[in-house]
């Protein structure tokens, strides 16, 4: 009985070991910390586990996405990581993983594979990048836009630091990357609305502060963009109808367009900008 006690609580703390580790930990590594075969084998029999893969267990509920990374020998990284992370991310239409040039055993043909050498070496026991490979092959496999929009969502939320990367031998790519992001950034949709604007060569303020609310962006001195997204119904449209008001009687222009129409109808969205600016509508009269 005893015995029987001392396994019924190593296989506990077994499981509750994984828990810690996402649910999903590498059998060797599980052994070199002192849990025996035995441990591991009665748990798998009493289906407190699974197997994976050949080195790779996991407990019921385990987080899925790590689950896969185990099955798959890849490690989750690109958009797919930052979008766990909490970054900002345009879209992810399939996963984003990252391999070793060498590495064998991923199969699936469903998620993009990243095959590079990391940036920060990974452990084995690693299912998920380090934020620095993160950015590096996001870097290289997002637009210029997209991209930049993620690595100041990283820098905002602190979770990369300028100082840092910089002393990392970073690929051409992000080195401008590095360059342009700036680390107060607010949401990655004022990226890219920014950026996208450049060549109109004059003043975009976001997040500006006017008559006591704030827009989404000024356009020179005059003219105020806003971006309306699901939320604006009900009394917030109200609201938002007021200050437009109150905007035009002070002698601003506004324009107001989509999240959908940023996103997916830039062209229409920028022509109605350009003609604006083109009629000096972000000019004082």
């Amino acid at each position: 009985m005893a015995a029987e006690m001392r396994t019924e609580t190593a296989i506990r703390r077994l499981c509750e070991r994984i828990a810690v580790r996402g649910g999903v930990a590498r059998v060797s590594s599980l052994q070199r910390e002192g849990w025996t075969r035995y441990c591991i084998r009665m748990a798998l029999e009493r289906g407190l586990l699974s197997r994976v893969r050949r080195d790779w267990v996991a407990i019921p509920g385990a987080d899925a996405e790590l689950v896969a990374a185990a099955r798959g020998g890849v490690v989750l990284s690109c958009i797919t990581e930052a979008r766990r992370r909490g970054l900002w991310v345009l879209r992810e239409e399939r996963p984003h993983v990252a391999a070793l040039p060498h590495a064998a055993g991923h199969k699936a043909s469903r998620p993009v594979v990243h095959w590079a050498e990391p940036l920060v070496p990974r452990h084995p026991d690693v299912l998920a990048d380090p934020i620095e490979n993160v950015l590096t092959i996001v870097a290289s496999c997002q637009p210029h836009e997209v991209a930049l929009a993620v690595w100041e969502s990283a820098l905002q939320q602190g979770l990369a630091t300028m100082d840092v990367l910089a002393r990392m031998p970073l690929p051409a790519a992000s080195r401008r990357l590095l360059a342009e992001a700036h680390p107060f950034a607010g949401s990655g949709l004022e990226t890219i609305f920014a950026v996208r604007l450049r060549w109109l060569r004059v003043r975009i303020v976001p997040q500006a502060w006017i008559e006591g609310h704030r827009v989404d962006f000024l356009i020179g001195d005059r003219l105020v963009i806003q971006i309306d997204g699901g939320e604006h119904v009900g009394r917030q449209r109200a609201d938002d109808v007021a200050h437009d008001a109150e905007l035009l009687l002070r002698g601003y222009h506004v324009i107001r367009v989509t999240y959908p129409q940023v996103i997916d109808d830039w062209p229409a969205v920028q022509d109605r900008i350009a003609r604006a600016v083109g009629q000096g509508l972000h000019r004082v009269r």
